[in-house]
């Protein structure tokens, strides 16, 4: 009787270290910049969701991760196909590069990523398109942040950010990491 309950303390453990090694390579995890090749880069963290290659022949590939989309990163490849760096980009120092009349719908892709789920909305009174991304803030907790177009020509007319207020008590959830 006590080799099966020894037997049964072991089995609880097993799901959570399959949840672990799962996520092992969530943000590229063992991946060692300058070392780590672009192949390694595709088998640690799967195919990007979006990727764009320069005219020096160097990549960045756009990793949205996480249930609604609260984490995104950005792989950085030289033209060697080596890794240069691995950034998550959701975060106040990224948003701040969002410049209303200069930034465009590109380069706002190149600099944050796609949401994840895409959340999108036309004004057509406005001629606005506003996109959205969930990102944990600096305390933690779910938060959203809304850029708005100029839908004819793509161009930034703002950002801000917002508290995601949908936990039950209309208060924003934790991010849990």
């Amino acid at each position: 009787m006590k080799t099966g309950r020894v037997v049964w303390h072991y089995l609880q453990f097993l799901p959570g270290l399959w949840l672990l090694s799962a996520c092992a390579s969530y943000g590229g995890r063992g991946l060692e910049p300058g070392v780590a090749t672009l192949p390694e880069v595709l088998a640690t963290m799967g195919q990007p969701a979006m990727n764009w290659r320069d005219a020096d022949g160097s990549q960045q590939l756009a990793y949205p991760r996480g249930p609604a989309g609260s984490q995104t990163f950005m792989v950085f490849v030289a033209p060697d196909g080596r890794l240069q760096r691995i950034e998550a980009v959701l975060d106040m120092e990224h948003f701040a590069r969002i410049e209303p009349g200069k930034s465009n719908k590109e380069s706002v892709l190149r600099l944050i990523g796609p949401s994840v789920p895409q959340w999108t909305n036309y004004f057509k009174a406005r001629d606005e398109l506003v996109w959205e991304w969930r990102y944990c803030d600096s305390w933690n907790q779910l938060a959203r942040l809304d850029v708005l177009f100029d839908a004819t020509s793509g161009i930034v007319r703002t950002a801000y950010q917002r508290p995601d207020l949908s936990g039950f008590d209309g208060v924003a959830p934790f991010c849990g990491h």
